[in-house]
């Protein structure tokens, strides 16, 4: 896979899309900043931060991810694929649903997803060193650079989604604690049911991951 390093840009992932919008880049291919000035968050909030913390965003086709993964918890599938990276160097993280990285009871990082055409783009940051955006940090001695590579190692191997669900379907439990914001309204986690599409059902409404 191609990395291009810059050492700072607006948002890894709207530099990705652009790029790949107009056929100036092809998939699969990653880029990674050290600084990040304008990233973006969920529901339209911003990451950003200064060096040593993680911002990459990796695009790749949907014919080369398994077969069994449903599209819409590709947020679910990128992220707990970092998780288990991070965990394999010896960081104690987990994913809260659908795609932020906590440790303990703080956020440190998280996962936006888009699809273009037949593509994926998948946004991650990631507190390493620096507490940023109001969250905390993991205070970890990886470089950023080097995460990267790890993590498209790991990618790399596209466990099959029943592989990756049935690990996060245990760690799952840890999220009932937590609520989600669903259509601008904070929905507790408590009583949802995870399905084996990685989509949730609360209230009785069937809820996607998808972001």
């Amino acid at each position: 896979m191609e990395i291009l390093s810059f050492n700072c840009l607006p948002s890894t992932q709207k530099y990705l899309v652009e790029q790949l919008e107009t056929g100036q880049l092809q998939v699969p291919v990653a880029v990674i900043a050290m600084e990040q000035s304008s990233g973006i968050g969920s529901r339209d909030n911003e990451w950003s931060g200064g060096k040593g913390n993680f911002f990459a965003s990796i695009a790749m086709s949907i014919h080369e991810l398994p077969d069994d993964l449903p599209l819409s918890s590709s947020s679910i599938y990128f992220s707990f694929i970092m998780k288990k990276t991070l965990e394999a160097l010896g960081e104690k993280v987990w994913l809260k649903w659908p795609n932020d990285f906590y440790l303990n009871e703080g956020k440190v990082g998280g996962t936006i997803t888009k699809k273009i055409d037949n593509m994926l783009v998948c946004g991650i940051g990631i507190n390493l060193k620096k507490s940023q955006n109001g969250y905390t940090s993991l205070q970890s001695a990886i470089s950023p650079e080097d995460l990267l590579h790890k993590y498209i190692e790991s990618l790399s191997e596209f466990p099959k989604w029943k592989q990756v669900f049935s690990e996060y379907q245990i760690e799952f439990e840890l999220s009932k604690r937590f609520s989600v914001h669903i259509e601008n309204e904070r929905k507790s986690l408590a009583d949802a049911a995870l399905c084996d599409d990685g989509s949730l059902i609360i209230g009785g409404k069937k809820v996607y991951s998808l972001r």
